[in-house]
């Protein structure tokens, strides 16, 4: 009996000692794993997770799709979002104008439908929004913010990492040269993976650590948050860097630097940027670093509806104990008077909850000056964290204010260029502050100054696409046509959803007799904005007898 035991057991060795080793965990080219690899050790979290707005904050638009029907007055266009054979498409048509109707097939969807929803399509490899979104708040459809107003189609928009990178994870960055062109898939995995607050996991699978942000000190645990729930009034990338590249752990403003408005308005609620609000509540102000996003919100799981009231009310009464039974009592609610939802400032038919927690509703104080008041009446632009100066400081502020300089305010347009020529001083060899320069000085008219520092900065980094458009402007309108054209060919070949580029082109051509080059410039710019009406106007006279260029 014995003997029979130990011959089993030993066979039982030597089938385990024979079988397979576990596959390896493949992991993407930013080092990210995937939610299903957290599961197999954190099982309970990750269901929970799976039911959370974040972790469906994108996806194949094929997934719980969101159909409808758009009509916009203003530019008297219908879009049309349907699903066919398992795929959903965006239609779009003007009753009554054959020239404009089309059909894009919708790749991804961002935003998980809580708030709202957008779609993205792909066209040639560049990636665009839809320019009709889904409001979750007013349950309807309409037009892309900012768009409400416009008169024709907006096709163009491009899909920027700014805006897909706090939806996604395992972003692609764009091909290099273009901003907008990615290689297929454009991330790795749907919605926001533990991997956007955790760190890559590739090393953690195999038995390595991993970050737990709870235990990083206070602002790097608070970058964890702010990198998507922080906009500011300016957002200035750090030379040679880029939000997406930002890992959980690192210091946030080596990647990137957010400037505000000293005052700004009560009302003045951006769709993100709680974590801005947040600082301007005495909650945060008295709690000091001991108060972060995780001492109200459990990234790990979505409070039930029914649950919300009481929920949130022990996180308020961990703080205020001591306030009266009476209080307590006569409104149980405290996020309704103290986290009022107002609309955003910057996203139409969206509500934003008052993270400022005001004592009463719409009482929100303005964030506390950081720098000493000025005389002049130009906004004040501070640094948002405050944080110690740095050598970088005076380049990025001067990046800040020349975002404002399209205001037409003549105060900002020489406040930014002040700041400017201090930077290029400090940092000659920026191309980001060589343009920015150049343009503020093609705006005040200094051409040769502009065309000098807008060389300098394509020199530096030749895949500068306002620079290259708006040098071409200067060399066009100083009579060297062939330097324009070798500009603005390169960058609409890589931008040619820029429909100002191609126009540029096409014109150009048909002044100089080139018509074939003109009708190709101008087909390409309607592939990609097909309801733009200068350039139907003139494909119209270039297709006339004889051809006109203007019409």
């Amino acid at each position: 009996m014995a003997q029979r035991l130990l011959i089993t057991l030993l066979l039982t060795a030597l089938a385990i000692s024979q079988s397979p080793p576990a596959a390896p965990i493949k992991a993407d080219a930013n080092g990210y794993v995937g939610n299903q690899a957290c599961a197999k050790c954190h099982a309970t979290i990750f269901e929970s997770y799976q039911r959370t707005a974040m972790s469906h904050a994108s996806g194949p638009a094929s997934d719980n799709p969101m159909v409808g029907d758009f009509f916009h007055k203003k530019s008297g266009v219908n879009y049309r979002i349907s699903s066919e054979d398992g795929k959903l498409w965006l239609s779009f048509e003007r009753p009554g104008d054959p020239a404009l109707h089309g059909k894009r097939e919708l790749l991804y969807y961002i935003g998980q439908g809580r708030r709202g929803r957008t779609y993205l399509y792909s066209l040639d490899g560049f990636l665009f929004e839809a320019p009709v979104n889904w409001y979750t708040d007013r349950h309807l459809w309409a037009m892309a913010p900012a768009y409400g107003n416009v008169r024709e189609a907006p096709m163009n928009l491009p899909a920027l990492t700014s805006c897909l990178d706090c939806h996604v994870s395992g972003i692609q960055p764009p091909i290099a040269g273009t901003e907008n062109r990615y290689t297929m898939p454009v991330f790795a995995y749907s919605g926001v993976t533990c991997e956007r607050c955790h760190g890559p996991g590739a090393a953690h699978v195999n038995g390595g650590t991993i970050v737990n942000p709870s235990k990083l000190p206070a602002e790097r645990r608070d970058a964890v948050c702010m990198q998507c729930h922080l906009e500011g009034n300016a957002a200035i990338e750090r030379s040679g860097k880029h939000l997406y590249q930002f890992r959980p752990g690192d210091d946030l403003s080596d990647y990137i630097r957010y400037y505000v408005h000293a005052e700004e308005p009560a009302s003045g609620l951006r769709a993100a940027s709680q974590f801005e609000a947040l600082a301007q509540s005495l909650c945060k102000k008295k709690s000091g670093a001991a108060m972060s996003c995780t001492s109200c919100h459990d990234p790990h799981r979505s409070v039930p509806a029914d649950e919300r009231v009481a929920f949130y009310r022990q996180k308020c009464l961990a703080c205020h104990a001591e306030l009266t039974t009476k209080h307590r009592a006569k409104q149980a609610d405290c996020v309704s008077c103290h986290m009022p939802a107002n609309l955003s400032s910057d996203v139409a038919h969206t509500e934003v909850t008052d993270h400022r927690i005001p004592r009463r509703p719409n009482s929100g104080p303005a964030l506390e000056n950081a720098i000493a008041p000025q005389s002049s009446p130009l906004p004040r632009l501070v640094p948002f964290p405050v944080s110690p100066v740095t050598e970088h400081d005076d380049r990025d502020l001067a990046l800040a204010w020349a975002t404002m300089t399209d205001s037409g305010d003549a105060a900002v347009l020489k406040q930014a260029e002040q700041l400017l020529r201090k930077a290029v001083q400090q940092s000659p060899n920026d191309p980001a502050v060589l343009s920015s320069l150049a343009y503020v000085e093609q705006k005040r008219g200094a051409t040769q100054d502009a065309r000098e520092n807008y060389r300098r900065a394509l020199a530096l980094d030749p895949n500068l696409l306002d620079a290259a458009t708006n040098l071409g402007v200067i060399e066009a309108n100083s009579g060297h046509l062939r330097e324009a054209v070798t500009l603005w060919e390169a960058a609409f070949a890589r931008a040619p959803g820029r429909s100002g580029i191609g126009m540029n082109l096409a014109r150009t051509f048909c002044a100089a007799g080139q018509l074939d080059d003109a009708r190709k410039s101008t087909l390409r710019v309607l592939q990609f904005n097909p309801d733009l009406d200068s350039a139907k106007r003139l494909l119209n006279g270039l297709n006339a007898t004889p051809p006109k260029c203007g019409m």
